[in-house]
């Protein structure tokens, strides 16, 4: 199936309400496990970037998981943004190592040069131009920088997005639902992603697909 790109940023109230809103803690918390069985032997304090925060869920289920990391967040929508301030309200014992900043990539207000951990999770699906992550990577890695991207991919056929759609988001709202399916069909394939990352020789990193919609 064809890519269909959808919008870069998920921009609206209704949208960034809905995100938020909506239980996606059983593949959020996934991804932080994933990332300990990953890299086991992980320094115990690190500076780490997280590109495409959204509200930030994954970002302070990270934290939580991190105590000696401290994180710099980067979204470019406000909605998702003020969303994520919220989170991290209620959170104020991580407060003192997450810092929110808002800019669209390239061209981000990044504090620092390099980091010891990227991080990246359902944002590259957005972006029209791939390349545009895997450059801000290689601009902000450094040597044993630990990378860490995780996302959809892009099935088969529609009529296996709707199904995936129906399995996971069946109860969610319909605003939800529809982004979800755009999100599907906007998705890279793992092939098309290791194709990525020879170009922007990043090919030491390695694909995985780690569920029926998730890599």
């Amino acid at each position: 199936m064809k890519r269909t790109p959808e919008p870069e940023l998920m921009d609206t109230e209704e949208q960034a309400r809905a995100y938020a809103r909506a239980d996606f803690s059983k593949a959020h918390q996934s991804y932080v496990t994933l990332f300990d069985e990953t890299f086991p032997k992980r320094p115990a304090k690190a500076t780490v970037l997280d590109l495409g925060c959204g509200p930030a869920d994954v970002t302070l289920r990270f934290a939580k998981a991190n105590p000696g990391y401290t994180f710099h967040a980067v979204d470019g929508s406000a909605a998702m943004l003020n969303y994520a301030g919220q989170a991290l309200r209620s959170q104020r014992r991580l407060m003192e190592r997450v810092k929110l900043i808002e800019g669209y990539i390239p061209g981000a207000p990044i504090p620092r040069k390099n980091y010891d951990v990227i991080l990246s999770n359902n944002f590259l699906h957005h972006l029209h131009d791939p390349t545009v992550l895997w450059q801000c990577v290689r601009s902000h890695a450094k040597k044993g920088t630990l990378v860490f991207v995780t996302d959809l991919f892009r099935p088969v056929s529609r009529l296996k997005a709707k199904a995936l759609v129906a399995k996971y988001s069946d109860a969610e709202p319909a605003i939800l639902k529809r982004d979800f399916h755009r999100s599907l069909l906007a998705a890279f394939t793992p092939r098309e992603i290791e194709r990525q990352l020879a170009q922007a020789k990043l090919d030491h990193l390695r694909v995985t697909v780690v569920s029926d919609r998730h890599l």
